[in-house]
């Protein structure tokens, strides 16, 4: 088996899920005319996507554990690539809605499954750099989503990206069926699903910090990808087209960021890489804040940087998470993106809240002081930490 190739194909299926939200963005106006329904429902069918990826985490972790890798993994892209062929096929908006379920459903056993092999065929540095492959690749999913389905929407009909997605999962699938192997541990042992198995993970210390690490990054990135564009186009008035040039530089950016984090990986202690990170990414954040409004050319510099830090902590996250929870790690990677993808959902949700009362600015003040505060509370958990081990 070629490690670095499965490294590859498992990280596809993860970059699917994130994509596959987000692809469907900019054809939202042509199937509510298609359909001929509401706005609400319609943003149903994004809402409903993200709540099923965030809760099928939590079942694809101990499921994982239990079963294997392979077998959870080829089960989730078969039920993601019928659910896209039934959204192309889609007449009602009620078969719609139930498809993006099912595609929610299916898909969400890429980001589990595709850690978890890491973590199984990787031990040290090693393992640094390929999470750090799988970090980029699930944190491109949801800035090239939208690049993709502009480009599409402007070339062929909407439900042409659907079959899109059909092609893309279906390549997966075959990429993994033949290249993945069961990579399960023969000395693991197959535990009965406990709830408690979660309360461990977030009781931990390290658990729960990074849990909450992560959702701060996701409701962040989620606040960028939904409200930039009406900057973009009120202050500046860019095209379509425009607007997916300034993504590329938080997109690229954070390709560059987790290639520089798989290689610091070792070099430095991980609380110092996570802390550093946090702290640079709220200074980016307040850089936006202070310059978005004043020249677009600060702005793609500020969003570049929040793409750097962003992508330089992703790696040391999920390999702190594989390392400490070795007997359970898919259900520990389970727990940390059903957290995630809750800071992707409840980013818009409260942004959209914040800009009615006060426009873009406070989305992005409120933010700030939140990553702000999380980065306080993890630096003082982690000098208590470093308190208790220096007395013991």
């Amino acid at each position: 088996m070629k490690r670095q190739l499965v490294v590859y194909v498992v990280s596809l299926a993860a970059f699917l899920g994130p994509f596959t939200q987000t692809i469907y963005t900019p054809i939202l106006p042509e199937v509510r005319a298609a359909f001929a329904t509401s706005s609400f429902l319609i943003n149903l069918t994004i809402s409903i996507f993200t709540f099923f990826l965030a809760m099928m985490q939590i079942v694809y972790g101990p499921l994982t554990d239990r079963k294997g890798r392979r077998a959870v993994l080829l089960f989730g892209l078969g039920v993601y690539v019928a659910a896209s062929l039934g959204c192309f096929f889609s007449t009602s908006i009620a078969t719609l809605l139930l498809c993006r379920a099912w595609q929610a459903v299916g898909i969400a056993a890429g980001s589990v499954v595709a850690a978890t092999v890491i973590g199984d065929l990787f031990v040290g540095k090693e393992r640094g750099k390929a999470m750090g492959t799988f970090q980029m690749m699930v944190s491109l999913g949801p800035v090239v989503g939208p690049i993709v389905g502009g480009f599409l929407a402007e070339h062929v009909p909407f439900r042409a990206v659907f079959l899109a997605l059909v092609a893309a999962g279906g390549l997966v699938g075959v990429g993994n069926f033949l290249l993945l192997k069961e990579t399960k541990p023969e000395t693991a042992v197959s535990t009965p699903f406990r709830f408690a198995d979660f309360a461990s993970v977030l009781r931990h210390r390290a658990g729960s910090s990074i849990v909450l690490l992560g959702f701060m990054q996701y409701y962040s990135l989620y606040n960028f990808l939904v409200f930039l564009p009406g900057i973009l186009t009120d202050r500046y008035g860019l095209s379509a087209q425009e607007k997916g040039t300034v993504y590329l530089a938080m997109s690229s950016m954070i390709v560059i960021g987790s290639f520089l984090g798989e290689q610091l990986q070792g070099r430095f202690p991980e609380r110092r890489t996570i802390l550093t990170t946090t702290y640079l990414t709220t200074a980016s954040i307040f850089f936006f804040l202070l310059t978005a409004w004043q020249s677009l050319e600060l702005l793609v510099i500020a969003i570049a940087m929040f793409g750097l830090f962003l992508g330089l902590s992703l790696p040391v996250q999920t390999t702190v998470l594989t390392n400490v929870f070795q007997a359970n790690r898919s259900t520990a990677i389970g727990v940390y993106n059903f957290f995630r993808y809750m800071g992707m959902a409840f980013g818009p949700m409260i942004g959209s809240t914040l800009l009615a009362a006060g426009g873009d600015r406070l989305v992005y003040a409120v933010d700030d002081v939140l990553f702000f505060a999380c980065a306080l509370f993890l630096t003082a958990r982690i000098a208590r930490a470093a308190k208790r081990h220096s007395s013991a």
